[in-house]
């Protein structure tokens, strides 16, 4: 088995201009021979990825990617902090050479990018909204309302493709800070009327700032989250060494362990 080996690059962060401080698009080695994958994610999305105290990137995403990269010969992988609105930017651009950070495997997507045929993750689509609101239950209510976005999101995509055949179109005011939190805090506020993203995500960061905010309703979608690779050779190659380690870490219990860890919950899809 190979030598562990995690580096965290906080100095390598994408900027909203695409451009990149500190960090290298050149493929480098290690000392040891191996070559270095960096792997994107963002800082501040508890408890899947996240800065903690040490400014360490942690959570559920980077102790999966740790425990792939445990029984991945011939590579180590590098966390770099990545603001969500430039991820794909960094992947296209080789700044980064894969993505963990929740990202749902939706058909545009899979067009565009490489995704690991073994999903990582099963995730769920909810409505938060002001504590009390009660006019606000189903994706229907939020005709007409203002709500909250991060451009590029699966849940902004749900949004978007509803707005399609809405009768009257949700107002969706995308986020300038691309920081969840801060959108919770303007629905708790009234800047917004609610708000659509993952219910372990949102009730970590509710139960961080008490904020007063609730989840609502029943689920609008569930969804499979993979890692993602650049379409092309390297990617290729990265998925077919990848996918049968993330399916011995579903059959041994592991990725079970670290979801009861992070979340609270087992929500390893089959």
């Amino acid at each position: 088995m190979k030598r562990n080996a995690y580096v965290f690059a906080t100095a390598c962060l994408v900027g909203l201009a695409g451009t990149l401080a500190g960090c290298s698009s050149e493929e480098t080695a290690n000392a040891d021979g191996e070559q270095v994958i960096r792997v994107g994610t963002q800082n501040d999305y508890p408890p899947f990825a996240f800065a903690d105290d040490a400014n360490q990137l942690t959570g559920y995403d980077v102790d999966m990617m740790k425990a792939v990269d445990e029984q991945l010969d011939g590579y180590t992988f590098e966390y770099v902090a990545v603001p969500w609105d430039s991820m794909f930017l960094a992947l296209e651009s080789n700044k980064i050479q894969a993505i963990a950070d929740q990202v749902a495997k939706t058909p545009e997507r899979q067009e565009k990018y490489l995704f690991t045929d073994e999903s990582y993750f099963a995730a769920e689509t909810v409505i938060a909204v002001k504590e009390g609101r009660e006019d606000i239950q189903t994706i229907e209510d939020l005709e007409g309302k203002a709500v909250g976005a991060l451009a590029g999101d699966s849940y902004t995509l749900l949004l978007e493709e509803y707005n399609e055949t809405a009768d009257e179109p949700i107002e969706l005011k995308y986020s300038e800070s691309g920081n969840p939190s801060e959108i919770l805090q303007d629905v708790q506020n009234g800047r917004v009327d609610a708000y659509v993203n993952d219910p372990i995500m949102m009730n970590a960061v509710l139960e961080k700032n008490e904020l007063g905010v609730e989840i609502v309703g029943q689920p609008l979608v569930n969804d499979d989250m993979g890692i993602v690779l650049k379409d092309e050779e390297k990617g290729e190659e990265l998925k077919a060494l990848i996918d049968p380690i993330l399916k011995q870490l579903k059959e041994n219990g592991t990725l079970s362990e670290l979801s009861e860890k992070w979340t609270g919950g087992d929500y390893i899809p089959e």
